[in-house]
């Protein structure tokens, strides 16, 4: 996701998007509408959205800093993984190629990472702990009554921890909400994967928000 500076009070949101061109240049050429009449048609998935309503944006935000860059023992990337993982599940490009292009960044990797998420980390190596988890939000994608305790069992034997599967499970349900959003209002997306790395590369640096 990539956002427009927010005032509230005595919060600040930092943007790390600050010209829709400088990341997307070609984005005019087969744009498409929203349902609704954004404030800057331009600007694509989320950031339109943030933009159109400031004032659900600061708890968004704040949300998915706290899901994504915490104090959790999963580290950012494995949790821009199943962000992105979940992502991909509802068929949010947006929201895929966003967040797998910040797990890009964190890992220092090249872009076919974002493809494979797409095959379900067939040529990504990861952990018996992160297939484990990416299986629990998986379920959680499908429907929350989907885990069952064996899917727990499976993640504890892989020493997973109760946050670990608390934080998966959380995120996997956020972004089934982030995802609907953007895509039941409509918005845009640019289709190339090489588009989303500048702004990844940004958002792993900077963050989702920073308070003063």
């Amino acid at each position: 996701m990539i956002f427009t500076i927010v005032s509230l009070d005595t919060l600040v949101i930092v943007a790390v998007f600050t010209a829709t061109d400088s990341y997307f240049p070609s984005i005019k050429e087969n744009q498409l509408m929203a349902h609704i009449t954004l404030t800057n048609p331009n600007l694509p998935g989320m950031t339109g959205l943030l933009d159109y309503s400031k004032v659900t944006a600061v708890p968004l935000l704040n949300l998915a800093e706290a899901l994504l860059r915490s104090d959790s023992s999963l580290s950012s990337v494995e949790c821009e993984l199943i962000a992105a993982h979940v992502s991909y599940l509802n068929d949010c490009h947006f929201c895929h190629s966003s967040h797998a292009a910040t797990a890009v960044a964190h890992l220092g990797c090249d872009a076919s990472l974002i493809d494979d998420i797409k095959d379900n980390f067939a040529s990504t190596p990861i952990s018996p702990k992160l297939r484990a988890l990416l299986d629990i939000a998986t379920k959680v994608q499908i429907g929350g009554k989907n885990v069952l305790p064996e899917d727990i069992a499976k993640a504890r034997e892989h020493n997973a921890t109760d946050r670990e599967i608390h934080d998966t499970v959380l995120i996997a349900a956020a972004f089934c909400m982030y995802n609907r959003y953007v895509d039941g209002l409509g918005t845009w997306a640019p289709q190339q994967k090489e588009e989303y790395l500048e702004m990844g590369q940004e958002v792993a640096l900077m963050g989702y928000e920073r308070q003063h």
